[in-house]
């Protein structure tokens, strides 16, 4: 009896032990859930620190800092909704991982904000709304309003796998909030007119080339009896196509001004011949001792994939930066903070808060979209991921030749479901597909083969048409939301601080 309470003393510690192990069990992991936000605030800090060292002595340095804080957390929404963009196609085919696919992105980002985003954050900061009709100290809150409900417009999108344009948010917000504060007349309409008839053919562009380059991917190598001998010849081809022209675009977006467009094809010729000969090499090497099988076909696409998935990253980064850091150049050139270069583009010290930004959010926040685009709306292998990824590219580049403000967004989403309702198409109505799988089936067996494409059509739809919906459904609203929201951020921001 006197060594009852002892018993029982030792298994209510034990009783307590289990609780605080779950308690802590509990507590890591709703640790791990405010680190995010946590690091997200910390950059939100050194973002105002860094533009106060650049303008603590000129005057509107308060706004300028604020505006600093709203672009940064503009920024780090692009990285979280627009990395999809650029990896998700090769996450969902499984050339990279997701961390590899993040780092990569990350990197490319920061350098194509850099290198070349000057020249976009001009329109965005003084095309949309005439800014010789505005105030400027008008212009600045319409700006720090846009800057505002932009972000959290993609926020809420993010949250809810929505991945949609930042292009359209920033341009509808700043839209919004010009009208609140002074109505239509400043509005460049003729702009608007201009930007929505991109929107709307852009992603019809893409999924029309994604399609094609399918289409020759399938003719001229996987429907092959000799796969890999048909990739060594045409996949050099095809990473010459990339490389000339992104070759092409960085030029034209470098140094538009010194090459006529004779010289920049030219370049862009010549980038992808030496291209062609590097691949060549690459691709037999790569090659010896593959099987004659789809799967090895996988091999041969990785690499370059994963090329083409860094320079869609530095493309993206030189054209959506502006979408952050657009209206904080515009808020710095009203209020006389900042100088900008001989060419109009602003600070470096502008352009590094939105590269930054844009690299932390995706870091922090991609990986959710990064799986919707490269893994939900249809199933994407090496040579599936790199034809929307080359698709994306050739898109912009083309929009970015006849200066039209584009989405990538729209052209990357675009591109993935051409490949898909394309895949749709092929499947059913292919003769050279049919044949091939005739001509397999009979290979290996002795029996009266069953119809190839019969189990094909009797499959669901390669594309999930839930995810097409509610993605156009976000692209038609992100216009008008972000600009009433805009619209209502400003009277706010008038009445409590102007």
């Amino acid at each position: 009896m006197p060594e009852r309470p002892a018993v029982l003393t030792k298994r209510t510690l034990d009783k307590d032990l289990d609780k605080l192990t779950h308690v802590e069990d509990a507590t890591k992991f709703v640790s791990r859930k405010l680190v995010a936000p946590g690091v997200g605030l910390v950059f939100l800090g050194l973002a105002m620190l860094f533009a106060g060292v650049y303008v603590f002595d000129r005057p509107g340095a308060v706004l300028v800092v604020a505006a600093a804080a709203l672009a940064a957390y503009m920024a780090m929404n692009i990285g979280a909704n627009d990395v999809t963009n650029n990896v998700g196609a090769a996450v969902g085919a499984r050339a990279m991982t997701m961390a590899q696919a993040l780092v990569i992105a990350a990197i490319f980002e920061i350098l194509g904000a850099t290198i070349a985003g000057g020249e976009v954050v001009k329109t965005i900061s003084s095309s949309i709304v005439d800014t010789v009709q505005v105030p400027p100290g008008t212009l600045g809150w319409i700006m720090m309003a846009a800057l505002m409900a932009a972000a959290l417009w993609i926020n809420l999108a993010t949250w809810m796998n929505a991945p949609v344009s930042t292009t359209h948010a920033i341009v509808g917000a700043v839209i919004g909030a010009g009208v609140g504060a002074v109505g239509p007349e400043p509005v460049n309409w003729r702009v608007m007119i201009e930007i929505t008839s991109a929107w709307m053919t852009s992603p019809l562009l893409g999924g029309v080339i994604a399609a094609g380059l399918l289409f020759m991917v399938k003719t001229l190598i996987i429907y092959r009896d000799d796969k890999i001998a048909a990739a060594q010849r045409w996949v050099p081809v095809l990473i010459a196509m990339m490389i000339g022209g992104f070759t092409s675009y960085m030029v034209l977006q470098l140094e538009a001004a010194v090459f006529s467009s004779l010289a920049i094809v030219l370049f862009g010729v010549g980038a992808g011949c030496v291209g062609w000969i590097a691949a060549r090499l690459f691709v037999r090497r790569k090659a010896v001792g593959l099987e004659n099988r789809n799967s090895s076909l996988r091999v041969l696409f990785q690499i370059p994939l994963i090329g083409s998935a860094a320079l869609l990253s530095f493309a993206h980064g030189a054209n959506d930066v502006s979408n952050a850091v657009g209206p904080l150049s515009a808020i710095v050139r009203a209020v006389g903070a900042s100088a900008e270069d001989a060419q109009g583009h602003p600070p470096i010290w502008v352009l590094l808060i939105g590269a930054l930004g844009i690299s932390v959010g995706l870091l922090l926040f991609g990986p959710r979209l990064i799986r919707l685009v490269g893994e939900q709306i249809t199933k994407l292998n090496p040579m599936r991921a790199y034809c929307v990824a080359l698709s994306t590219a050739f898109t912009v580049i083309v929009a970015s030749w006849l200066g039209m403000p584009v989405s990538t967004t729209h052209i990357a989403v675009g591109s993935v479901f051409g490949v898909g309702f394309f895949r749709e198409w092929y499947t059913r109505h292919s003769k050279r597909r049919i044949a091939y799988m005739r001509r397999k089936a009979e290979s290996f067996a002795t029996d009266e083969p069953e119809d190839p494409n019969t189990h094909e059509v009797r499959r669901r739809y390669l594309v999930r048409r839930s995810h097409f919906m509610t993605i156009i459904a976000a692209w038609i609203i992100t216009v008008p939301a972000s600009a009433a929201l805009a619209a209502m951020i400003y009277w706010v921001m008038f009445a409590l601080f102007v």
